[in-house]
Order: structure tokens, then sequence, then C-alpha cells
């Protein structure tokens, strides 16, 4: 049996209050209480035996506090086994739940449930997680927003999500993977919004991995991916819990593993991994603007050694004349064609990037400057590169740092030395049929079945609305329409309420 099938495999059903005065057992009050979470596997029940009856604790793991919940609940209990509840227990606060509903929206805010055989009671007591041990995302970091980042725990990294969205809705499926390794995972997702068929097209392909291993997030990329062979990321790594949440809110799903401090989202769009969560903390207009200087970015980073290559090798014609004389005497004594000379630097800026990146701080900042400046002059010099080149690779360079995708960014900077090639080969027609081709397959390109290139192709006018651009939130009024979730409307961005120069009594 896969770590998905319910032990419990009842329809999960829309809660209903008990009529009053109707009486129910302590047993179908649990399931109630399982029904109401959705059966969400983050739920646990513990027995104990108090005043010579059964009683059970139920709570929900990632948001409990379990030494508090031990130290100042569990232990009493077995120490004293009988009294009144309220006088055992050591809790500062305990209050009783008017009904079932009141419960649920306690447990996923930190209260953990009793219930005692043969009382109608529901009493919770209030043993939140604090984590006073967060660490800021060192990938994704922002001026004005949180600074908040998950970390290398399971169950803080879904505590943090549990508290982004405090809703019983929120389910999780814990399961393991890896036949050696057996490696903890789980799938967080949102039910009644997210769709079922998405939901088992991820639990299908996760059914077909077998592996020895599964070590990190991107064991689970490559096996779930549609196209392995394809340069462009097809799920989205983040390290931001309000990252993951703000998509769990649109109807996409959350792998989350064990000892990973990144977690996979899918399925997702090209457009994703060109926005930030701070394009929702500035102002509509300011966010609309550093979208498009992302995409230019994204087109300066992939085209321009391309473009210098076509314009110097076929096509000099269209820069004007005295910027040709500039570059034609930087290139008189350089031994290499523009080709060779771009691909030297192109590689010698990676080369230097991969250094710093495994050098510790320190040594990495110094690594730095030597190789932009000593090494840069250096060539220049010797007349191994032009001027012109350095300063094309180094605007490259910055434009590639702009995608706040890591895994976009190195994307690009491979896909230039083919355009590259094309650009030597045939000119400016070899940059135009690279870009083609690329296109055709972004076009083509599916995640999870959903479509890449979403809402450009297949086209979508009303979504666009939160793409290239952000219009005031107020008036996206839906959801992406790429994961068809359940609800298509979104509650609180139907319109402001209110009207310009509208006053009141």
């Amino acid at each position: 049996m896969s770590g998905f099938e319910k032990k419990n495999k009842r329809k999960v059903k829309q809660l209903i209050p008990s009529e009053e005065g109707q009486t129910i057992t302590l047993d179908e009050k649990i399931d109630k209480i399982r029904s109401g979470l959705y059966y969400t596997e983050d739920l646990k029940v513990r027995e104990l035996t108090f005043n010579e009856k059964s009683m059970f604790i139920l709570f929900v793991d990632s948001v409990i506090d379990n030494k508090n919940l031990q130290t100042y609940v569990i232990q009493p209990v077995n120490e004293k086994r009988e009294g009144k509840l309220e006088n055992v227990i050591s809790a500062n606060a305990i209050i009783l739940a008017s009904g079932i509903e009141e419960a649920l929206s306690a447990m996923v805010d930190g209260h953990c449930l009793i219930l005692s055989e043969g009382s109608e009671d529901m009493h919770l007591v209030c043993l939140p997680k604090v984590d006073q041990d967060t660490k800021e995302p060192i990938n994704e970091k922002v001026i004005r927003g949180s600074h908040q980042g998950f970390q290398e725990s399971i169950t803080k990294n879904i505590h943090y999500i549990r508290e982004r969205i405090s809703n019983p809705r929120v389910t999780v499926k814990y399961a393991n993977i890896g036949e050696t390794t057996n490696t903890k995972y789980a799938l967080v997702y949102i039910s009644e919004l997210t769709n079922p068929e998405l939901l088992a097209t991820i639990e299908n392909r996760i059914s077909y991995i077998n592996a020895d291993s599964i070590q990190s997030p991107g064991f689970f990329e490559e096996f779930l991916e549609d196209d392995s062979f394809s340069p462009f990321p097809q799920f989205l790594n983040t390290e931001r819990p309000d990252r993951v949440a703000a998509n769990l809110m649109e109807g996409r799903v959350a792998l989350v593993m064990e000892g990973s401090p990144t977690v996979l989202i899918f399925p997702v769009t090209f457009f994703s991994f060109l926005q930030t969560t701070e394009d929702y903390n500035n102002r509509s207009f300011i966010s609309s603007f550093f979208r498009i200087v992302r995409l230019f970015s994204f087109v300066l980073a992939l085209c321009l050694p391309a473009f210098y290559i076509a314009v110097i090798s076929f096509n000099y014609e269209i820069i004007p004349v005295e910027i040709i004389f500039s570059i034609k005497s930087s290139l008189e004594y350089v031994p290499f064609p523009p080709l060779i000379e771009a691909a030297i630097m192109q590689l010698t800026l990676e080369l230097l990037r991969e250094a710093s990146i495994r050098l510790p701080n320190p040594i990495a900042q110094t690594i730095g400057v030597v190789g932009g400046l000593v090494i840069g002059t250096a060539v220049v010099e010797a007349n191994l590169v032009s001027n012109t080149m350095v300063i094309v690779v180094a605007i490259t360079a910055i434009s590639s740092f702009v995608i706040p995708s890591n895994e976009l960014s190195t994307s690009l900077r491979i896909l230039g030395f083919p355009l590259m090639l094309m650009a030597a080969i045939f000119g400016i027609y070899g940059i135009v049929i690279g870009l083609m081709l690329i296109f055709i397959h972004l076009t083509k390109l599916k995640s999870l079945g959903n479509y890449y290139l979403y809402p450009i192709a297949p086209l979508d006018v009303g979504r666009l609305k939160d793409t290239l651009i952000r219009l005031p939130i107020w008036m996206i009024k839906t959801r992406p329409k790429d994961v068809n979730a359940r609800y298509k409307w979104r509650a609180s961005s139907g319109s402001r309420g209110w009207k310009k120069d509208e006053k009141t009594d």
C-alpha cells in the first residue's frame, strides 16, 4: 500500500454541526474532527486514562509545541489520573469550545483538543509552537517583505506554511521514498481548492519512482518533470514560506522534504520564475516596472553576446559609423574571431562564478574583485579580447543575475552558447532562427501537463493582469486557469468596496 492510501477511505464530507441536544459518541466526534481537517496526516491522537475513562488528546503536530504538551498536559494527567481536568492541567490557557468548527479553527492555531468519554465538553489548551531560530533565505532576499526562510526540518517547514494559512483545509500527506534511504516527504495543498486531477497526477508519477536513494527535491524534479532534456526548469524551487503560501492559495501543490530547506511547487509557468514575493509588497506600478526590467534582462542575457558576434561578423552596417571605428580599432590586434573571443570570456566568467560559490565568503569576495578587475584588465592589455567584448560580457552577467530564479539564470547562460554559434554562422538570421526554436520549445513545453507559456500560449487576456505587469490586487479577481482550481474567484479581490470621494455620515 502506498503512502497516500488512507486507512479510512470514506469520502471527505462538508462539516455539518449536530443539531442542538443531539448526542454523538466519542468515536463520532473524533471522526468529525478528522474529516473537518480533511484527514491531514499531521493530526495526531493520544489516548490516556483519566477518572477511569478514556481521554483523547487531538493536536496538529506541526503547530503544537510537543515539549509543552508533554510537560503541561500529558505528564500531569498520567501522574494524577483523576480529579477535575482544569485543576490537573497546569497550562495557563484552557477554554471550552462551543462547537466542532471552533475546535477546528483553534487546533490549526496551536491548540490541542481534549475529549473525554462520557462528557460533551471539548477542552482547548493553547500550546503553540514558537520558533526562535528563523533564518533569512540566502537565495531569495527581499527589501520589503518577510525575512523568514525554510529550514531542514520537515515539521518546522510545514509549521511555517500553516502559520501563513491558518485554515483547517490545509492538508498534509506524509510518505517515505527511497528503498535504502526511506526519506520522508510531504505533499501540502488546500483541500476543496486544489484540483483533484492535479493531485492524482502528482501521486501517480511519484508512485512510479523506483530508486535506492532520494536525497533532495532535485531528485523529485527529474523524476516528475515532463521533459527531462529541456534547459528550462519546470518546477519552482523556493526557500520562502510566504511564496509557498501564495502558490497554495492559487491551487498549486507543494512538496516538502526532510533535510532540505527548499520546497518544490508544481505546476508552474515560465513567468513564475520572473516574479518575486516583493512584487506584492510594493505598489502595482513599481512591481510592473521591475517585472518589465526582469523580462528585458532575460532577453539581454540571452541575446547580447550573439548580437555582438552577428554585428561584428556580418551586419556591421546596422550600427553607427563612429561606433564601428571604435570597435574595429579595439579588434585590430585580437587574434581570435568574435565567437572564440566571446566563448573565452563567457567560460572565464563561469569559472569565476563557480569559484566564488565554493570558497568561503571573505575569499569569494576577493576572487570577484581579482577576476573582475585584474584578469579583465590583463586579457585586454594582452590583446586576447577586446574592450567591447569585456563590456558585453559584463552586461550579460549582470542581466543574468537580475533573474530571481537561479535555475532559469543558469539556463540562460547555457543557451547563450548555441545562440552565439548560430550568430557566428548566419548572423542576425541565426539569432532569429535560434529564438524561434526556443519559443517553439517553450510553447510545446508543459509542467505536469499544464502549458508552460500560459497565459501567452494559450492566450488568456484576463490573466495578463498578473503576468508581464501587475495591476492592483483588488482588480485581480480570478485564480489562474492553468491549475484548474475548484474555486475560480478570489473571495477578497472582487472590489475595494468603496468609491473615490465618497463621504460617510
